[in-house]
């Protein structure tokens, strides 16, 4: 959040934070008190909603410290309403508006808050005569917490029956918490002083209390980079490469099921494994065990890679993560744990694994690509061709752009006989072999062979023999 708000949130400044009954601005305004105790300075609870006993169990929930956190409980009590006193104080506004306002003012001097949360400060909105009461005692209110150099957040029941607009002219930030199709987002709409985040931004409620997830925006992120030859260790591999992948580039890994894309991925992050690089390997489409003994019975150590820590490898399932869920752990992989090499195994799975798009769900894709050659960091997609045979294509989603480099794998048959091959569509940093080779997986791993010079129409899947002005071959393979 504190990356959203370009630091946090400014101090002896007033936040206001809305949303619907249970969007999370309680849990918002503990965490913020918290803080506030982690860095040694004084808190206050306004409490005009739920019982105090409530809210520190809230908080001791989430795992959040607010012991030394004063409270100011302004919310009648079961007791208090029993009281014949108590109703007759709370049937006039005018009596009961400025007292409550006093009252804070009081405990503001008494204890000097650094921080103070209000919750929620829209019930002052029923404890006023009208509409021009309530601002200027709200206004006069956020003018005395600055004047004694507290930092404040209200929150606000936003919804059509009580609109906050109000509000919302007199604080100096405005932060909105919606939960629509499943999916929590926090937006800033206003924020006097400083640079934000725009957009609507990744928010969950969990046991560790509030996570943010923001917007991936790949111009932000970038470091020094000077590219390389990324080898596979397989040399006719290699050779239609001119040498393997270029490092900080992005390759696609192009063909229909069972061709031997996600193996070809693992080869070179096996080899940059063996030259003590780290690999991230996302799994949108296969179980982590399947992987593993498919691994292991082509000769590709991917079991030892994990153990060394030279690889990890996570299985995300449909719907499980959001966009900026997934791109945040993207981020962590290349800039905590330092990995030189990100595959995202299947872009169908992709596409219908993760929550959250706005409009074109191939654009996060489009953008961690992006993210990826800023930070220098070599990507490595397998997409999924459905027509085993027929028709070449190089993607079905259209993203052929993504790709510094396409490497299409196909089935083929001839003579009744199922064969795989290997070529280099593009490589836009520098030359490639502009011919296809036959691809073998075998239990002693990838086999690339010679050029296949004599066949015709490979990418048909029907190939045939040329036979040339000779008439003909001599009938061998």
């Amino acid at each position: 959040m504190d990356e959203i708000l370009g630091g946090g949130l400014r101090r002896q400044s007033a936040t206001l934070l809305r949303g619907a009954p249970g969007a999370g601005k309680t849990i918002f305004g503990l965490h913020f008190l918290a803080a506030g105790v982690e860095a040694s300075e004084t808190g206050l609870y306004v409490n005009l909603g739920e019982p105090v006993d409530y809210i520190r169990e809230t908080a001791a929930g989430f795992g959040l410290n607010i012991d030394p956190v004063n409270f100011l409980m302004l919310s009648p009590t079961g007791e208090e309403f029993r009281t014949e006193e108590t109703y007759d104080l709370f049937s006039s506004a005018e009596v009961e508006g400025p007292s409550l306002v006093e009252n804070i003012r009081e405990e503001v001097q008494s204890i000097d808050p650094d921080r103070v949360v209000i919750d929620p400060a829209t019930e002052f909105r029923y404890l006023t005569t009208d509409e021009h009461q309530f601002r200027s005692q709200i206004l006069s209110l956020l003018d005395f917490l600055k004047a004694e150099d507290a930092t404040v957040v209200l929150t606000s029941q936003a919804a059509d029956s009580m609109p906050d607009d109000d509000l919302q002219f007199l604080v100096d930030a405005v932060l909105t918490v919606e939960d629509e199709r499943n999916r929590r987002t926090v937006e800033i709409s206003k924020f006097r002083g400083s640079s934000t985040r725009s957009g609507r931004h990744t928010l969950a409620i969990t046991g560790n209390g509030m996570s943010v997830w923001p917007q991936l925006v790949p111009g932000r992120h970038g470091r020094d980079r000077q590219h390389r030859t990324l080898s596979s260790g397989v040399p006719e591999l290699d050779t239609l490469l001119s040498g393997g992948l270029t490092t900080g580039t992005i390759t696609f890994f192009s063909g229909p099921t069972g061709v031997g894309k996600t193996t070809t991925g693992l080869q070179f992050m096996n080899e940059a494994a063996s030259d003590g690089n780290r690999s991230v390997m996302y799994s949108f489409e296969e179980d982590t065990e399947t992987l593993l003994t498919r691994a292991d019975a082509v000769g590709i150590p991917v079991a030892e890679m994990i153990d060394e820590g030279k690889l990890r490898i996570e299985e995300i399932g449909p719907d499980e993560l959001t966009v900026d869920e997934f791109t945040n752990r993207v981020r962590e992989e290349v800039e905590a744990e330092g990995s030189e090499i990100v595959m995202i195994d299947g872009t169908t799975g992709f596409e219908q694994s993760l929550v959250g798009f706005d409009g074109n769900p191939m654009a996060p894709l489009v953008k961690v690509g992006r993210y990826l050659r800023n930070m220098g960091v070599t990507g490595i997609v397998t997409n999924e061709v459905h027509q085993i045979t027929g028709e070449f294509r190089a993607t079905e989603q259209k993203i052929s752009h993504l790709a510094d480099a396409i490497v299409i794998l196909r089935h083929v048959e001839h003579r009744g006989k199922l064969r795989k091959v290997v070529g280099v569509l593009k490589k836009r940093t520098g030359d490639y072999e502009p011919r296809l080779r036959e691809l073998e997986i075998t239990s002693d791993g990838i086999r690339v062979g010679e050029p296949l010079s004599e066949l015709r129409g490979i990418l048909t899947g029907t190939p045939e023999w040329d036979t040339g002005d000779a008439g003909g071959t001599n009938g061998n393979e």
